[in-house]
């Protein structure tokens, strides 16, 4: 009567598919937690060396001087590689001789909105494998959930009295896949739901820079 029923045990004595189940979302976790650290990490630097970029680039200094400072950076904000896109273009045209401000303004936004779909898309990296985590973990589970309870069924056929004693340890065995499934999930969840919104506001910051910096360029295409 007195069974082990911790987890340890009954992933021990549960049979080779749930164990399997289990296993796989053991994995997927191990992953999903992998990418989230890393996630924390990244999007926290991103942050930090924009605001530290957008404070150099309003502190009054010339736009020349700040271009080849930021040539020279190998560890640049999306916001360096947005501006420097957009600076080498309008003076590539410069260079060239060309006079109209229109199509120097277009060739320059042009340039820096090729480079923020690039930043944008190294910033949603792995984003879509939580997604995946948090929406198909539960399923795997419960997959491994209804084939342990099943099995736990055809073993107790044999048997001539059927207690509750008899019947716990085999739905504990099958209900622990599920269990494991919402572990692998909730945090997938929850960390796709705040890394989509930091995102978000990073998209924003960039667009907004964009738009900032075209007024700048418009001004100064005008000048000569």
């Amino acid at each position: 009567m007195n069974q082990d029923l911790s987890i340890v045990s009954l992933i021990l004595h549960a049979s080779f598919a749930v164990q399997l189940v289990i296993a796989g979302l053991l994995l997927v976790s191990l992953a999903s937690w992998s990418v989230i650290f890393g996630k924390l990490i990244g999007l926290g630097q991103i942050k930090r060396r924009n605001d530290a970029f957008e404070a150099e680039f309003w502190s009054g200094k010339n736009l020349n001087d700040l271009y080849q400072a930021v040539g020279n950076r190998t560890d640049g904000a999306p916001l360096e590689r947005i501006f420097a896109s957009g600076m080498r273009e309008f003076m590539k045209l410069r260079e060239k001789r060309v006079t109209d401000a229109g199509a120097l303004l277009d060739a320059a936004r042009r340039a820096m909105r090729a480079s923020f779909h690039r930043e944008l898309d190294a910033m949603e990296s792995n984003l879509s494998f939580l997604a995946s985590v948090g929406s198909v973990s539960p399923y795997v589970g419960l997959f491994g959930t209804i084939w342990g309870i099943m099995h736990a069924f055809v073993g107790l056929s044999n048997l001539t009295q059927v207690t509750l004693a008899t019947v716990a340890p085999g739905i504990a065995e099958a209900l622990v896949a599920t269990a494991i499934g919402l572990f692998a999930a909730i945090p997938a969840v929850l960390a796709y739901n705040r890394f989509a919104r930091q995102i978000d506001r990073s998209a924003i910051t960039l667009e907004t820079f964009i738009e900032e910096f075209s007024n700048i360029l418009q001004r100064n295409s005008t000048q000569h």
